[in-house]
């Protein structure tokens, strides 16, 4: 009973994340007024997310093929029949989209109009590395196709255009008058939608997280160079993708932006439309989100009760109506302040903290004691984001979340966390630890953090998408790795990044640097590879301990002799500290690339257990890989290892230490660590039993560490979202994931449940 409950779970939880997906692909339009008694054409299947959300807006839909509306007796038949016709990413697969694209235009009314979605081959997605969506190669769309398509046997499947290719085709194919939107990040994801005259006021480091066809391979951070695209007139020539909205009669929308947030689900999904008139409107996506608009003007009165200034906002035929305020974000104002004023920036900082303090009754003062102010009402998004710098005032907006009695600490953490992302820069001119210092953050950081991140990730459903993003967002590791690759000469580059151990075994082990960089090594490889020394230029450091180890001075190199030691750089900008080492001469040297995949040693498979278990034919698998806590070691796990020993030949399990089963299950284990790992090791069945690295637990980490063949796991996790995104991990990286069938007689669960029952 217990499995069948966790499996619907499971399954909920697969369905919620599925239609979560499709909502957000709705977003492209949902937000578009259509109008009443509409009869609509959609090019694509039925059962696309589009399809669903127009099925919705018209009063009849058709969806269809682009190959058949070139059937001549298909088009005769529906000649001047459509109000609208909506195609996304289709055009790009014909071979003469001008002709398609007069074909439509024959299809609508008098007054109709074409909403045409397509992707830019000058994207800034494809500059940073991106690959392209038709060829699968690199550049293609930039350079134009001309090194694509060339050859009798390249099989022509699309290709992307340009702003001023896609104005050229679409005046050639009648289309007098039309307006194009810039779409962030993709068609597919679109958060931010921007009309061809209005440029963003905001940092969009923040708004955009930008998504990738092929994330594995980009090498630049995308969200950095939007200001900069902004500031050089290139925004709208280099987005990613393109909402063209195409009337017949001239007549286009009176929208200037939207921004969407589909991401969050059905009762928290808004639109906020920018229009023409000087109206900026916040619509709820569905009836179930209607009272959190409601809430928000309400919200807007009380801080404005309190002597906060706010944008005025009433509520008008079901949406949350301001005007339209031309002025800089606070968020924009206050990094433009540092660069140039760092006093002045402080101070006002301070005001920004004041006025969070003054946005509500506090129904506990500050007794100094790092918990700080506890607010009656909570306003979490009062952060410079949401608010305009206007004649020397923060003026605030969007106050949709309010919480009673919450710790002011952790709204003001997110005033300054919300400031520095995306902006590495600005750590330069005040380190953020500063920062946290000055309001007091120090004492209960991570309790703050933590309530943040809370936040932030039930808001946006992180861990219903978790699967969904990790397939298309890139990670920081890899972009930075590929960045290294392209700095260096092939040779360079083995001897610097790929062949660091090199040496590791015969000399002393030094690390460079004490930061994230360093405790990620020490927590992989450490077991492998004694550390001798840490070395650090922060003198402030020297004496404290990491894991057991001192950090010292970079003098300690001096005491040591040529060839008595290996220095292994582990810092993310690691030039300064390579300069450094070769003027003190030093030339052993590597730098380790936390993003990169480095061997473990391994044990040779004559020197496991000495039973006659790897002998016989050959197996499945060479290298096997189980994870757990074993906690009351039970038949469940004996019947696990012998299964897995059975298919491969040299078996790896991890076990998790007491601190992960406390992090990460809430629970106390019955067992401690040393006695489980050491139930472990002495079974017959396993050949090698490891430590499972506190912060570094998951699939990929585990793959990473000893590169196994196949990961074994219960059937109790076979239909678990999150499993089979790390089992489509593996598969990327030629390994599979097998699920055994689950013990139910016996689990540890069940044996805890009953010794509680005893004691008690």
């Amino acid at each position: 009973m217990e499995l069948i409950n966790r499996r619907g779970i499971w399954l909920e939880e697969m369905e919620r994340s599925e239609e979560l997906i499709k909502e957000i692909h709705k977003g492209l339009l949902q937000w578009y007024i259509f109008t009443r008694d509409s009869v609509i054409l959609y090019i694509g299947n039925a059962d696309d997310a589009l399809a669903e959300m127009l099925s919705v807006k018209a009063t009849r839909l058709i969806c269809i093929s682009c190959e058949q509306t070139c059937n001549l007796g298909w088009q005769e038949k529906h000649k001047g029949v459509f109000d609208y016709i909506v195609s996304v990413e289709t055009l790009e697969c014909q071979q003469d989209p001008i002709e398609i694209l007069s074909i439509w235009h024959k299809l609508l009314k008098a007054d109709g109009k074409l909403l045409l979605g397509m992707n830019n081959r000058l994207g800034i997605r494809y500059f940073c590395g991106d690959r392209d969506p038709y060829t699968g190669r690199n550049f293609d769309g930039v350079e134009g196709y001309c090194r694509a398509y060339v050859k009798k046997e390249d099989v022509f499947t699309g290709s992307c255009y340009s702003r001023f290719e896609l104005r050229e085709m679409l005046e050639k194919a009648g289309w007098e008058s039309v307006q194009f939107f810039s779409v962030f990040p993709d068609l597919k994801n679109p958060c931010l939608i921007y009309g061809e005259n209005y440029l963003p006021n905001e940092d969009l480091a923040n708004r955009v997280f930008p998504m990738y066809s092929y994330p594995n391979t980009v090498f630049l951070e995308e969200a950095s160079l939007y200001n900069s695209l902004i500031k050089n007139g290139m925004f709208h020539q280099m987005a990613n993708a393109y909402l063209i909205e195409c009337p017949v009669n001239g007549e286009c929308c009176d929208v200037m932006h939207v921004t969407g947030s589909m991401e969050r689900g059905r009762e928290n999904a808004l639109f906020t439309i920018i229009h023409k008139s000087g109206i900026v409107e916040k619509k709820a996506v569905y009836p179930e989100g209607w009272n959190r608009l409601e809430r928000l003007v309400e919200h807007g009165k009380d801080l404005a009760g309190c002597g906060i200034s706010v944008v005025d906002a009433r509520m008008e035929d079901g949406a949350c109506v301001m005007p339209y305020i031309e002025a800089e974000v606070g968020q924009v104002y206050l990094k433009r302040l540092l660069q140039t004023d760092k006093e002045r920036f402080l101070q006002e900082m301070d005001r920004f903290r004041d006025l969070i303090l003054r946005s509500s009754d506090i129904v506990e003062p500050d007794r100094g004691d790092g918990e700080g102010a506890v607010l009656r009402k909570g306003y979490l998004d009062m952060v410079p984001l949401n608010s305009f710098y206007v004649n020397g005032t923060f003026v605030f907006y969007d106050q949709e979340f309010c919480v009673e009695n919450y710790p002011a600490n952790a709204i003001i953490i997110r005033m300054i966390n919300t400031l520095y992302s995306g902006n590495a820069g600005l750590q330069k001119r005040l380190p953020i630890d500063m920062l946290y210092e000055r309001y007091g953050l120090t004492k209960n950081f991570d309790r703050w953090r933590r309530m943040e991140w809370e936040f932030l990730s039930r808001l946006r459903n992180d861990e219903e998408l978790c699967v969904y993003h990790e397939a298309y967002r890139c990670n920081s590791e890899i972009l930075n790795a590929n960045r290294q690759r392209m700095n260096y000469s092939a040779d360079e580059y083995q001897r610097l990044f790929v062949d660091i151990f090199h040496n590791a075994d015969t000399r002393k082990l030094i690390l460079f640097g004490s930061g994230n960089f360093t405790k990620k090594f020490l927590e992989l490889y450490r077991q492998d590879y004694p550390v001798y020394a840490i070395i650090d230029n922060n003198e402030g450091k020297w004496g404290q301990e990491l894991e057991g180890v001192t950090i010292q001075s970079p003098d300690l190199l001096k005491k040591l002799g040529s060839g008595e030691y290996k220095v292994l750089i582990c810092i993310k900008n690691y030039l300064s500290v390579m300069k450094q080492l070769e003027n003190m001469g030093v030339s052993e040297y590597s730098i380790y690339d936390a993003g990169r995949v480095y061997p473990r040693k391994r044990r040779s498979i004559v020197q496991t257990q000495g039973t006659d278990l790897t002998k016989g034919s050959k197996k499945k698998y060479h290298t096997g890989y189980i994870a757990g806590v074993f906690d009351l070691f039970h038949i469940g796990h004996l019947n696990m290892f012998k299964r897995a020993k059975e298919q491969c030949e040299y078996l790896i399990v991890g076990v998790v230490s007491d601190e992960g089963v406390r992090r990460n299950k809430k629970v106390e284990p019955f067992v401690p660590f040393e006695e489980r790992i050491e139930m472990v090791r002495s079974c017959r069945y396993v050949d090698e039993a490891v430590e499972i690295p506190l912060n570094y637990y998951g699939t990929s980490d585990a793959w990473q560490l000893h590169h196994f063949d196949c990961q074994f796991s219960g059937s109790d996790y076979v239909d678990d979202p999150n499993w089979l995104g790390q089992k489509e991990f593996l598969e990327q990286h030629g390994a599979e994931m097998v699920f055994f069938p689950y013990t139910e007689s016996t689990s540890s669960s069940k044996l805890k449940e009953l010794i509680e029952k005893r004691l008690m």
